[in-house]
């Protein structure tokens, strides 16, 4: 009997009937009736976000729309000026300046990037050793992405300026001569691009903490009891399970590195003689030192295509490291 009542309970789920009869609601009623709920749903919720995707087109459409006007003409802060179309552009990109500024922001911008992740990455590994005190020893770490750059710049303005500084004093006692960190063009190009990987790599090395905190630990035990060297395990099982994190953290400093001024501007003002003067610098100089607003706009726009170029490939490479 119980057989049989289970079989026809079967049957009706089939036939879509509720189980007292077939007097019961059919399933596609009851799929209607959830895509008309499920579309008041949506629409709710259209409406709620409007204001504030509206705003945020404001907010950003406004000052884009205005930076592509004042890019295409050839006025100032003040006054928009002529219309002159693509001159700005074509301007930028024949000028020694710009490409020799781009030079500089590529370069500071590799060594930005992946000197930080490097030193991030190797204090997280050892972070995630048991070594003594090693809360209050991540704190410490964290200092230089916690300081005010304006703090850390002087600081470092303080060791290396001048010949009397305590950097140069040290090589001068050693005999090694005064090397002029900010004065020499190339010392101080190394000496901006140190200062970056100082200020940026507390990020990476959070970045990489949490990465590494969702690594199971039984993977490494299973790799060890199948031989597997520490270098094989580092390759082959802690740099591709990190792997999307990477390049969210080497996407977001790329921006921060093509983007950066402070850095930059308050250690060496972009000299000696333009040897550190990055693509921000240079659009900084071009709006508010010569007034050529155009000039200034249309680096920046470029700036902001170069990123997007290199964010997209960056994405792309995080979904084939999803899928894999």
């Amino acid at each position: 009997m119980s057989s049989t009542t289970a079989q026809s309970g079967l049957a009706r789920a089939r036939r879509g009937l509720a189980p007292g009869g077939s007097g019961g609601r059919p399933r596609n009623e009851d799929l209607n009736r959830k895509s008309k709920l499920s579309g008041q749903t949506t629409r709710t919720f259209f409406w709620l976000l409007l204001p504030s995707i509206v705003l945020v087109i404001l907010i950003n459409g406004y000052p884009l729309i205005y930076a592509a006007v004042q890019a295409t003409h050839d006025g100032s802060l003040i006054d928009t000026g002529n219309f002159v179309g693509l001159d700005n552009f074509t301007s930028v990109l024949t000028s020694p300046a710009f490409w020799k500024a781009a030079q500089f922001t590529l370069l500071f911008t590799i060594v930005g990037v992946f000197g930080s992740w490097g030193v991030g990455l190797g204090l997280a590994l050892l972070l995630r050793t048991k070594i003594p005190a090693g809360g209050a020893f991540k704190v410490l770490l964290l200092l230089p992405w916690v300081v005010p750059i304006v703090v850390s710049s002087t600081a470092w303005n303080w060791l290396v300026a001048t010949p009397d500084s305590l950097i140069p004093s040290i090589f001068r006692n050693l005999g090694l001569g005064t090397p002029l960190f900010l004065a020499d063009p190339h010392l101080a190009a190394v000496m901006v691009m140190v200062f970056k990987v100082w200020v940026s790599f507390p990020f990476m090395m959070m970045m990489t903490s949490a990465a590494l905190a969702s690594v199971d630990t039984t993977v490494y035990e299973a790799a060890s009891m199948d031989g597997a060297t520490r270098w094989q395990q580092f390759t082959q099982i802690t740099l591709p399970m990190i792997a999307r994190s990477t390049y969210i953290s080497w996407i977001l400093m790329t921006i921060f590195c093509v983007n950066d001024f402070p850095t930059i501007y308050l250690l060496t003002g972009g000299g000696p003689v333009d040897a550190t003067t990055s693509l921000v610098v240079l659009a900084y100089r071009s709006v508010f030192q010569d007034f050529q607003t155009g000039h200034g706009v249309a680096i920046a726009f470029l700036m902001t295509l170069t990123l997007v170029i290199v964010s997209v490939f960056l994405y792309r490479q995080i979904r084939k490291s999803s899928v894999e």
